[in-house]
């Protein structure tokens, strides 16, 4: 027989690891200083910023992984493309890039991805996975506070057997980074309190300003951010260059510290 290598830990062991570690982890965060929908690139790197000025911050993702394009880049050839002057974000985030041309860099999807996961997870972000947000908790005055969760694989299950109600989280602030859907948007949209313009056609040299200029809070309580302010306000998109979504980032992190310290 072998010598063995590892300590002795049994399946109880790590069963139990698993679940009271998550379970301790996500009573604390079931209130949060921020709450962003959407763990793609505006989001971590939102995230990345709030955490790292000691703000308690929970990103949910409907899916198993982060970064959303990010990762696969344009035309699922996994390079990403910034346009200046988001390079310095790929540097101050260690990410490889190589100048393709005046004004335009690029890296490697899933290096830069990785990068900024690591970042955002290092400045202290927590995350919930397979975590579907669903509503929102609602105020006075329609303030948002928080939002309605549930586990992704429910959706996919029978409507005969769907009654698994979900959960709610509690937060001074919600960020709204679900890309394209603008969920949490869509969602006062549907009670009547806001009004979106849905996204227009690409126009990469007009809509990276545009988008960045327009970020910030559009309800009380609500901040937009990266491909979600598109929708709201009706601007173009701009494809597989990611520069925008970074630095619209790292303006709505800093329009949500002046909110929390207001």
């Amino acid at each position: 027989m072998t010598e063995k290598i590892f300590s002795k830990a049994s399946e109880k062991d790590v069963t139990r690891a698993i679940v009271s570690e998550f379970s301790k982890q996500f009573s604390e965060y079931v209130e949060s200083d921020v709450i962003v929908v959407g763990g793609g690139p505006s989001g971590l790197m939102a995230g990345r910023e709030l955490a790292s000025k000691g703000v308690k911050v929970l990103i949910v993702e409907r899916n198993n992984y982060l970064g959303g394009g990010f990762w696969i880049g344009g035309y699922l050839m996994n390079k990403v493309t910034v346009r200046e002057p988001a390079q310095h974000i790929l540097s101050e985030l260690q990410i490889p890039f190589k100048k393709y041309m005046e004004g335009l860099y690029v890296a490697d999807g899933p290096h830069a991805c990785s990068k900024l996961i690591a970042a955002a997870c290092d400045a202290g972000v927590i995350i919930a996975n397979m975590t579907i947000y669903e509503d929102l908790v609602l105020r006075e005055n329609n303030r948002v506070s928080g939002v309605v969760v549930n586990w992704t694989p429910v959706r996919a299950l029978p409507r005969e057997i769907t009654c698994v109600d979900p959960v709610a989280m509690e937060s001074k602030l919600v960020i709204d980074a679900t890309g394209h859907d603008a969920c949490v948007v869509t969602t006062l949209e549907e009670r009547g309190l806001i009004k979106k313009a849905g996204f227009g056609a690409m126009w990469v040299e007009q809509s990276e300003d545009l988008l960045v200029e327009h970020t910030g809070e559009v309800h009380p309580g609500l901040i937009v951010m990266g491909m979600s302010v598109s929708t709201t306000f009706g601007l173009p998109r701009m494809g597989p260059t990611f520069g925008s979504m970074l630095l619209s980032g790292k303006k709505g992190a800093e329009i949500a510290l002046e909110k929390l310290n207001q």
